[in-house]
C-alpha cells in the first residue's frame, strides 16, 4: 500500500486493504491531473512498480523447477501489462478521431463468395490451422468444468461438433487441417481428459494454455496471491487474462513456429461456443488468393447489428487504420451514439483470420498493441480486486492490410445462455457433419427472440422444464417467466408470452399449440 510520509512516497504492504492511505489508480489519475504534481506522481508510480516487482519475485520463488519457466513468462507478461496500466490515462480513444471505415475496408461476403473456389482448394485448406478459444467455464449456465463440454445438440458437446466439422473437411478434401484449443488453467485438465475419445478421428488436436496472471487488490494494486498455487485460499488469486493473450501464449508454446515450419499460413480463431464459426472456404480462398495480389494479415468477420447487439464492438477508421472500438472505451457522453444502429451498423463476431508469419513478426518486435480492459471483481470473501485483460480483435490495428468482411448472421450463433441453447436444440436448425444450418422449413431467415426467466438459467433446470423441445419453426418471440414447464410436442408460433407469478405454476400441456398467446395465472396438470 502506498503512503505519503513527509513529502516522500513509501510503498509498504502493511495494514489492511482499503484503510486510509491506500492509493488506487483513481487516486493516481486524480493526483496526476493536478498541475505541478506529475513529477511527484511519477515517483509514486515507480515505487508502486517496484513493490509489484518484489511481490512477483516472491511468488516466483515458490514455483517448483518444472513450473518455474512458464510461471516466469506469465509473470513477466503481467508486469508489462501492469506497467502499461499505470501509464495510460483517460479514455483510450479520442472520439473526435473516430470515422466510419472506408467502403473498401469492409467487403460484403457476397462479393467474396462470388469469386467461387479454385480447383486446388485442398492445397489452400492445407495452409490453415483452426484455433478455438476454450478458456471459459460453464458456471454462468450452472455447469461445472469447461463450457465446451456442455451438451448442445443430440448429446453432442461444443467440442464434439468442432471435431466433427474439421474431420468432415479433412475427409472431404483429403487435407490435414489441425485443431488447436487455447485452454486456460481452469479448463486444461478436464479438456485433456476428454481428448482421448477423439484419437480415432481424422483431426490432429493440439492444446496450449493461455497465461495465468495474478489478480490485484483494488486499493493497494498489489497481487493478492502469496504463492504460485491455485488451490485452497489461492483459488481466486489468479485469472486467465482474456483472449488477447493468444498472441503471446501461442508464440511461447512453440506451436506457432511448428505450424510455420509445416507450411501453414493462417489461423482461423473463434469462440468455441459460437456454433456458426465454421471454416469458410470462400474467405480462406480470398486470403490465399487475393484479387489485388496483396494478402491481408488480419480479417475480422463482422455482421449487421440488431437491437440485441448494440453493445458489441464495432470496426472504425482511426488514425488511418481499422480499429476495433468496444463500448468500455467510449466516453460516457457518446455511449448512445455508439449504440446507434444507424451510425455503427456492424459488430465484431470474433471470427478472425490471422497470418501466422505476421503474428511471429509482431510478437518478436513486441508490436502487438491492444487496449487494456480493467475488469473489477469482488472475491467470495468480499475483497475487491481488478484483473487486467485484453481482447484478441483489438490487435487488428497492429497488422498490415487488415480487412473486415460483412458475413451473414448465420456465422454468429453464440450460446451464452439457456435461451440460446433452446434455439440451437430446436427444429429451427438441422445438424450435418457438426454444422448447424437454419431449417429450410422456416419461411424467414431471422432467428426468434427468446427470453427464458431465472428458473431456466441452469442447464439442469432448463432440461427438467422441457419434456421435449417445442416446435419453433413459426416462432417470432418467446418470453417465459416464473415456474413454467412444457409437455411433449408443444408448438409455439408468432409471439408467445408465458408468465407464472410468484407462487403460481404453469404446465403447458402435451401437444398444445400456442399462437400469439399470453398465458398467465396458474395452470397445473397433475398425474392421477
Amino acid at each position: 500500500m502506498s503512503r505519503f510520509v513527509q513529502g516522500t512516497c513509501v510503498c509498504t504492504r502493511t495494514g489492511r486493504a482499503g484503510e486510509a492511505g491506500g492509493l488506487g489508480k483513481a487516486d493516481l489519475s486524480k493526483a496526476m491531473s493536478q498541475d505541478g504534481a506529475s513529477q511527484f506522481q511519477e515517483v509514486i508510480r515507480q515505487e508502486l512498480e517496484l513493490s509489484v516487482k518484489k511481490e512477483l519475485e516472491k511468488i516466483l520463488t515458490t514455483a517448483s523447477s518444472h513450473e518455474f519457466e512458464h510461471t516466469k513468462k506469465d509473470l513477466d507478461g503481467f508486469r508489462k501489462l501492469f506497467h502499461r496500466f499505470l501509464q495510460e490515462k483517460g479514455p483510450s480513444v479520442d472520439w473526435g478521431k473516430i470515422q466510419r471505415p472506408p467502403e473498401d475496408s469492409i467487403q460484403p461476403y457476397e462479393k467474396i463468395k462470388a469469386r467461387g473456389l479454385p480447383d486446388n482448394i485442398s492445397s489452400v485448406l492445407n495452409k490453415l490451422v483452426v484455433v478455438k478459444l476454450n478458456g471459459g467455464l460453464g458456471t454462468s449456465m450452472g455447469c461445472k468444468g469447461p463450457k465446451s463440454l456442455i451438451g448442445v445438440r443430440n448429446e453432442n458437446t461444443f467440442l464434439d461438433l468442432t471435431v466433427q466439422q474439421i474431420e468432415h473437411l479433412n475427409k472431404t478434401y483429403n487435407t490435414d487441417v489441425p485443431l488447436v484449443l487455447m485452454n486456460s488453467f481452469n479448463t486444461d485438465e478436464d479438456t485433456k481428459k476428454i481428448l482421448q475419445k477423439y484419437n480415432h478421428c481424422r483431426v490432429k488436436i493440439y492444446t496450449f494454455n493461455q497465461s495465468r496472471y495474478p489478480r490485484i487488490n483494488k486499493e493497494s494494486l498489489l497481487p493478492v496471491a502469496k504463492d504460485v498455487s491455485y488451490s485452497g485460499e489461492n483459488t481466486e488469486a489468479w485469472y486467465p487474462p482474456g483472449h488477447g493473450d493468444i498472441y503471446a501464449s501461442f508464440y511461447n508454446s512453440g506451436l506457432l513456429d511448428t505450424f510455420i515450419g509445416e507450411g501453414k499460413e493462417y489461423i482461423f480463431v473463434s469462440n468455441i461456443d459460437n456454433l456458426g464459426a465454421t471454416v469458410d472456404l470462400y474467405i480462406l480462398n480470398h486470403l490465399m488468393n487475393p484479387p489485388n495480389g496483396k494478402r491481408c494479415e488480419f480479417v475480422m468477420e463482422v455482421t449487421n447489428k440488431t437491437r440485441a447487439d448494440v453493445k458489441g464492438g464495432t470496426l472504425t477508421q482511426y488514425e488511418g487504420k481499422l480499429r476495433l472500438v468496444e463500448i468500455a472505451q467510449v466516453p460516457k457522453a457518446h455511449v448512445d451514439e455508439f449504440k446507434s444502429v444507424s451510425k455503427f451498423k456492424i459488430f465484431n463476431t470474433n471470427n478472425l483470420w490471422i497470418s501466422l508469419a505476421a503474428v511471429k513478426r509482431l510478437q518478436e518486435q513486441n508490436a502487438i498493441d491492444m487496449e487494456i480492459i480493467v475488469n473489477a471483481k469482488t472475491l467470495d470473501g468480499g475483497l475487491n480486486v481488478i484483473q487486467l485483460e485484453t481482447a484478441v480483435g483489438a490487435a487488428i490495428k497492429s497488422f498490415e492490410n487488415s480487412l473486415g468482411i460483412n458475413v451473414p448472421r448465420s456465422r454468429f450463433l453464440p450460446v451464452k445462455t439457456t435461451s440460446d441453447l433452446l434455439l440451437v436444440m430446436s427444429n429451427l436448425y438441422s445438424l450435418n457433419a457438426g454444422s448447424l444450418t437454419m431449417s429450410e422449413k422456416r419461411e424467414f431467415p431471422t432467428v426468434p427472440l427468446v427470453k427464458l426467466g431465472s428458473s431456466f438459467t441452469k442447464v439442469q433446470d432448463y432440461l427438467r422444464r422441457f419434456e421435449s423441445i417445442p416446435d419453433m419453426l413459426e416462432l417470432d418471440h418467446l418470453t417465459v417467466s416464473g415456474d413454467v414447464t412444457f409437455g411433449k410436442n408443444v408448438s409455439l408460433k408468432g409471439t408467445v408470452i408465458i408468465i407464472a407469478n410468484h407462487g403460481d405454476r404453469i404446465d403447458i400441456p402435451p401437444g398444445a399449440v400456442l399462437e400469439n398467446k399470453i398465458v398467465s395465472g396458474n395452470l397445473r396438470i397433475l398425474d392421477h
